[in-house]
């Protein structure tokens, strides 16, 4: 299949540049001139989606060519609209150790997005353009379109883009002056902040749209997204099944969860429902299928553990045979205790903070037996990043990353939990034994 999608990838030097910054702005702005747009981020961020979802008031969603594979232009094509802006993580060209395997540059390379990357002036001048340079000819085919200065005066950048022009047919789309603390975007140990916790975050959006309606050249930005040539994709084959009801937690404590999988299962039949652990007495009384995804339940423990109600109802649930999945975050909340507050109990662990990143970066995993989500030998990709762990953190999974391997995520009947983040486009097949395990489930208990 061949699509036309108007769509451009902004991608930074590296981490702390400001891309995310001058994405967010260019969104807001688009979103004031009434345009129809899609954001996306590279990689299994997702928190930097949420901000996206927050400022365009539409799905925002993530492209990862570890996770995806094959289908990587196809879950693009999926939720593409009008206008496509692709957000990078870390510096361009970073992929996995020292490559750029899934890097923003791989990505945009298979999209045939053009690229234009956020570049830290601060404290040069004509030295940034050297930098420039190296980016722009690292690679042979660098996708490179143009550049943003951050953080330069206009002074600065104007005087720097004359020279540009006279030594590089690569643009300059504008720039972005030094911002006062009343406009940064708070960060925590997962990176930013969620959105709703952001203090007066329209207020802020509204005034970096309209530095980068001053600054930016976005109709330059438009024209070149425009430019992008028609994207070839296909999407794949999906079984089709009866209706399943899964219920997905859905709060601040729960908030992590990849858009493209979740539409992955209502393509394949399934109906979702969500629910709040923090407000909510119970799940729906319905579901066929409890998910827990990651998010921050550390920070809401005590609120959690005071909604006894909830905590009898998750119990109660699984003891009758619905399905239970967790992640991270929802792994944390269905053992016996976090930060010595009591939790759900399903799992017996005791889990706490360790102050220092305990497990990050992708994963290769393997079923060493039969579960919920993968027949014994089975092969998934996941992602991990916490600093909590858990005194029982499951052997029903091999996890193999960067040369060493351990065993993880918790399975028992119509249970799997534990820390890694799978994800169910790196093995469509595992999707499909989900979603017949817990149709197999809810059988049995009619």
């Amino acid at each position: 299949m061949k699509g036309n999608f108007s769509r451009l990838l902004l991608s930074g030097t590296h981490s702390g540049c400001g891309k995310t910054t001058v994405f967010c702005a260019l969104l807001q702005a688009l979103r004031n001139r009434g345009e129809d747009a899609a954001a996306f981020k590279c990689g299994p961020d997702y928190i930097d989606p949420m901000f996206h979802r927050s400022v365009i008031g539409a799905a925002s969603g993530n492209l990862d060519s570890f996770f995806c594979g094959e289908y990587l232009p196809a879950v693009f094509a999926d939720s593409a609209r009008k206008i496509n802006l692709i957000e990078g993580a870390m510096g361009y060209y970073d992929g996995m150790g020292f490559t750029s395997e899934h890097s923003a540059y791989e990505i945009g390379r298979r999209l045939n997005a053009p690229a234009v990357l956020v570049v830290d002036g601060r404290g040069s001048s004509l030295s940034v353009l050297a930098q420039l340079q190296g980016f722009l000819h690292f690679r042979k085919e660098s996708n490179i379109r143009g550049f943003i200065l951050n953080r330069v005066s206009r002074h600065v950048y104007e005087g720097l883009k004359e020279v540009w022009n006279e030594e590089c047919g690569a643009g300059l789309y504008g720039y972005f002056p030094v911002l006062g603390e009343e406009l940064t975007l708070q960060s925590r140990h997962l990176g930013l902040v969620t959105a709703g916790e952001v203090e007066n975050l329209r207020e802020k959006l509204a005034k970096l749209a309209e530095i980068a309606e001053e600054c930016v050249d976005i109709a330059g930005l438009l024209s070149l997204a425009a430019s992008a040539p028609a994207l070839e994709f296909e999407p794949p084959a999906l079984p089709q099944f009866p209706e399943l009801h899964i219920a997905v937690a859905k709060d601040a404590a729960f908030c992590f969860y990849y858009a493209e999988e979740l539409k992955l299962f209502e393509k394949m039949g399934a109906r979702l429902s969500y629910f709040s652990p923090l407000e909510d007495s119970a799940p729906p009384a319905d579901a066929d299928c409890l998910y827990f995804g990651g998010g921050y339940p550390e920070l809401y423990a005590e609120k959690l553990a005071a909604n006894g109600s909830m905590l009898r109802a998750v119990r109660a649930a699984h003891a009758r045979g619905v399905p239970v999945f967790a992640e991270c975050g929802g792994f944390l909340y269905l053992n016996r205790l976090l930060d010595g507050y009591p939790m759900v109990g399903i799992l017996g662990g005791e889990s706490e903070n360790k102050h220092k990143p305990v497990r990050f970066g992708y994963v290769e995993l393997e079923a060493g037996e039969d579960t919920l989500v993968a027949g014994k030998g089975a092969r998934l990709r996941g992602h991990e990043f916490h600093y909590y762990d858990c005194t029982e953190n499951g052997e029903a999974f091999t996890a193999r990353r960067k040369g060493s391997e351990y065993r993880c995520i918790a399975a028992g009947k119509n249970l799997v939990a534990g820390f890694p983040h799978i994800h169910f486009y790196s093995n469509l097949e595992c999707a499909a034994t989900f979603y017949k395990n817990c149709l197999k489930a809810k059988e049995s208990r009619i």
